[in-house]
């Protein structure tokens, strides 16, 4: 995670400007590092910065949340995606479905797990497991 964030810093010191890639890559590295604070953080500075979010770095984020335990900010980056036009996918419910598992919230993740479907995104064994244990 610090040599992510080092390299951004290097990047950013070099007159580069980060892109979505850029930013995905090292909110990704924040949720490995278990860093949801700083992954959040990035992904408000990306904004604030004019680069728009795409579905990798909303699922990056997403999953950071649900490694810290933040089922509150997975479920407000969820409609907040949404609000962007952007699909959530497999990966994204199975992300928020667990986030709602570890906070506890077994009508959230139920409904989730029917929004999925709903929308065609088929289910995966995490997004069972994960509602099955909520």
């Amino acid at each position: 995670t610090d040599t992510a964030l080092d390299l951004l810093a290097e990047m950013e010191g070099g007159g580069l400007d980060p892109n979505v890639v850029t930013y995905s890559a090292v909110i990704s590295a924040c949720e490995k590092g278990s860093r949801t604070d700083t992954a959040l953080e990035l992904l408000a500075e990306m904004k604030q910065r004019g680069v728009e979010p795409n579905a990798i770095t909303y699922n990056a984020a997403i999953r950071a949340c649900e490694k810290g335990s933040r089922t509150d900010s997975a479920l407000d980056l969820l409609a907040e995606m949404k609000q962007q036009g952007l699909e959530p996918d497999v990966i994204t419910y199975s992300a928020v479905i667990s986030a709602c598992e570890k906070g506890i919230r077994t009508d959230t993740a139920l409904e989730l797990l029917a929004e999925m479907k709903g929308r065609g995104v088929e289910p995966n064994v995490i997004a069972y497991n994960a509602a099955i244990s909520a």
